[in-house]
């Protein structure tokens, strides 16, 4: 235990000297200061951009993430972009806006993945994650990974936003264990509020996590109201909390086994090249 405590000191104090002021990548450039790219699947130079001219949104530079027809399944084949640097405890925000493709390829198997993500042998996962599959995207997914494999803990929360349902907040260990439905200050709010019109694929929203040591907040920014809009507080416990420095990361891949809550179908393979648009990316310590 104290070995383990020593190493993970000495790591937080690595990060913090590297990392005591926070950033915001508007992707105007075509380079980036904060993000690499590092997909690992097919080398197609359309699948990644920055600086490209919004399609959707007049005057709004973006990062652009075309997923390939050619890919094959798996996250981290798509296109996507890690921080350079370790980040740690703090305020994560992001403003995108997933592909619309509905019309079609309704049955598409696609993810959006909005997260932290860092594998220490000795400490395990570090992972927190926003994630979208596009067949609905008015399902949100939230939730962390700690721990080592196969016994990987999961908490995690899923929504139907324009439904205003909360369809589980769960802690699992394992992908295929069995589910713990969460009480008490793990399962904060209860109860959200229905945005009637929701779809992460029509228009930009803005999201974001709070990551501290003894609690983690899940928010996003109210279209019509500009309030700040609770998607899941868990507190109470530090169960499945992650506790050592990540890498910052968003990407965009092709599932070929996780259906969404919706429709058991949408596991096909993209046909087409469709595109996420990020706006920008922001870290701030805490």
């Amino acid at each position: 235990m104290l070995k383990l405590f020593s190493l993970s000191g000495l790591l937080f104090l690595t990060w913090f000297l590297k990392n005591d002021s926070g950033f915001k990548e508007d992707f105007n450039k075509p380079e980036s200061s904060f993000f690499r790219y590092g997909s690992t699947g097919t080398k197609a130079k359309f699948k990644y951009k920055m600086g490209k001219k919004s399609s959707t949104e007049k005057g709004t530079r973006i990062l652009s993430f075309k997923i390939d027809p050619n890919e094959k399944a798996g996250a981290g084949k798509g296109p996507e972009i890690i921080s350079k640097d370790e980040t740690h405890f703090g305020r994560y925000s992001a403003r995108l806006k997933v592909p619309d493709v509905k019309d079609i390829q309704p049955n598409v198997g696609a993810v959006v993945g909005y997260f932290t993500y860092q594998r220490d042998k000795d400490l395990g996962l570090s992972e927190i994650d926003y994630e979208w599959l596009i067949a609905d995207p008015k399902i949100i997914y939230i939730g962390t990974w700690t721990g080592f494999s196969p016994n990987l803990q999961r908490i995690g929360r899923i929504i139907n936003l324009a439904d205003g349902e909360i369809l589980e907040t769960i802690s699992k260990v394992g992908y295929g264990g069995e589910r713990t439905h969460l009480t008490g200050r793990q399962n904060i709010p209860e109860k959200i509020e229905a945005i009637p019109d929701y779809d992460a694929s029509k228009r930009f929203y803005t999201y974001g996590f709070d990551w501290k040591a003894d609690e983690m907040r899940w928010w996003m920014i109210h279209p019509t109201s500009s309030d700040t809009l609770d998607l899941w507080h868990y507190g109470g416990s530090t169960t499945g909390i992650p506790q050592h420095p990540s890498k910052y990361r968003m990407n965009f891949w092709h599932t070929d086994n996780w259906s969404v809550e919706t429709n058991p179908n949408s596991i096909e393979k993209p046909k087409e090249p469709y595109e996420l648009e990020v706006d920008w990316m922001s870290y701030q310590p805490f």
